[in-house]
């Protein structure tokens, strides 16, 4: 992985990681369930982002080196594994 995704998928799971601490004080402080249901969706949201981020990198990258190397098959299997995993 490249620096440059490196940074930008820490940054992410840094916001994330505010993010989930200002839920936690939204529970302490008894706040609204809907607003913090709008926060969690949010946090979710950002999860799905960052695993399309690290997605694209492993297809981009990961997968085509397998080809590459004669290796298609284990790459199919990993594509249909993170496939399943997307859909749950």
């Amino acid at each position: 992985m490249s620096d440059e995704k490196q940074g930008k998928i820490l940054r992410r799971l840094k916001l994330l990681e505010g993010q989930v601490r200002g839920l936690q004080k939204m529970i302490q402080n008894d706040a609204y369930c809907i607003d913090v249901i709008t926060q969690t969706s949010a946090v979710k949201q950002g999860l799905s982002n960052v695993e399309d981020l690290l997605l694209e990198n492993h297809l981009s990258g990961c997968v085509l080196k397998q080809v590459a190397e004669g290796k298609a098959s284990q790459a199919q299997k990993e594509i249909l594994k993170v496939y399943k995993l997307k859909r749950r």
